[in-house]
This record gives C-alpha cells, structure tokens and sequence, in this order.
C-alpha cells in the first residue's frame, strides 16, 4: 500500500469515491484474519488516484442458517445507501464489484483508525455520540453490532462497518450498545428518520437503491420498523432473546 493510498477523510466528494472504487483496476494486498468470512485489503487504482479498500467476495461468506447465501455482500452496500439516505455518512463508501479477484463481492473504502480504539475503549464522552448508531442499528435490524465495528478516525470522526448481517425480516438485533435504555431519541435523528422513511414508502431513491439488493419482503421490514420507531421513539431495552453479539469485539 503506497503512501499516496486514500482514505475516508480524504477531500473527494462522495460520488468520486464511489465512481473509483466501481471503476478502477482492483489489487488485493492481503488478507484481514479476522472474522468468519473470507476479507481482503485491497488498493484501487484509477485516473492516477489510489484508494484502500476492504473486498468481502460473496464466494468468501461461511453459510448461515438464518441469512440465505450470497447476501451478506449486497447487505453491507444497502447499508451504506440507507445510512446516506439519512445524512449520517456513517458507513464509508461502499460498492457491489461483479469482476473482483475472487468474483462478484462488496468493495468499502478502508478506514484508516487505530484498532485498539473501539467502542470498549471509548470515553463516555466519545460514547454520548453514540445515539445515532444505536438508531441504525435499530433501522437495520443489526444482529452483528460488535464493539470492534465502531472506529474513530485520526480526526475523531465515528465509522460503521460490518453490516453482512442486517436487514432480517425477524427481529434479529445483537449490540454492545444499550447505552441510552429509555431516553428519547433526538428530535434531529426523528426528522431524519421520517424523511427516509417517506422515500421508501413513496418507492422513491433510496427505495430504488435497495431493490436489487435485498428481497421484497426485508425492504417491506425495513420501512415496518422505521414506523415502528416513529410510533415508540425511545431506545429499547435489551431483548427479547440474545442482545448481545459474540465474540464482544
């Protein structure tokens, strides 16, 4: 990886980094050994730029009982629409590639942070920023929220990644963030969740977005749940069933 290879907090404009990392050449670096799943690092190279990238290949996912095969990639790339759709830019930019080195997968612009900076590690300062992760996550039905999938850049900016494993039509959610039990949620995230819910209910952007990438029945979740939260707009408690991902980090 040369020392020109971008990151996250580089100055391209968003649809920028999606154009280069849909176009541009793809060079895996090395393999991350974390994780059930097959996850290289990757550098795309186009127009002279170079990007660090995370390539999940759907031939990489270890079979799952309760997710159906070959979706965990198009999972983590709806992830990433939704969480623009509500303005939050939590998720790096994130692409489906069908000519990867090892075939079609999810390509994610890599997030330069310290790794021993995590959820576990944060201040409780640093964890009072939290609410809107913890708001998506009850968007998304997250059921892998592990303390290692938060980050903080060098700049303090907070980054989601790891999202395979969302977007379930059952209730599925499995967190290490239960830090706000019974507060409301901001006024601010409410409006931001009512305007996307309306794009998905109306079948506009973010619904065309999330078409080809997840069936009819969890975008239909997805809308059911984000009514949900409107209608009871204060941060659950732990439950029912297992709240807690494993392993913790």
């Amino acid at each position: 990886m040369t020392s020109s290879t971008i990151h996250p907090s580089h100055s391209l404009q968003r649809s920028e980094l999606l154009r280069l990392l849909k176009q541009g050449a793809l060079e895996v670096q090395g393999r991350f050994l974390w994780g059930s799943n097959f996850t290289f690092l990757a550098e795309v190279i186009a127009d002279d730029q170079r990007l660090a990238a995370v390539y999940k290949p759907v031939r990489g996912e270890t079979p799952l009982w309760d997710f159906p095969p070959g979706t965990l990639a198009p999972r983590e790339v709806a992830a990433f629409w939704v969480s623009e759709a509500l303005g939050w830019e939590l998720v790096p930019p994130t692409v489906l590639r069908q000519d990867g080195p090892a075939g079609p997968g999810s390509l994610q612009l890599f997030v330069d942070a310290d790794p021993e900076r995590h959820y576990f590690t944060f201040s409780a300062q640093e964890k009072e920023r939290l609410r809107p992760v913890a708001l998506f996550d009850l968007l998304l039905n997250n059921a892998d929220r592990k303390g290692g999938h938060i980050l903080l850049s060098p700049e303090g900016r907070i980054w989601l990644i790891d999202h395979g494993l969302c977007f379930h039509v059952e209730y599925k959610l499995r967190t290490v963030v239960w830090d706000f039990v019974g507060q409301p949620f901001p006024p601010e995230l409410l409006l931001d969740l009512q305007r996307v819910l309306r794009q998905l209910e109306r079948r506009g952007a973010l619904f065309q977005r999330l078409e080809p990438l997840l069936s009819p029945a969890e975008i239909q979740a997805l809308i059911d749940r984000g009514r949900y939260l409107l209608q009871n707009p204060t941060f659950p408690e732990p439950g029912p069933g297992r709240p807690y991902p494993w392993p913790l980090v």
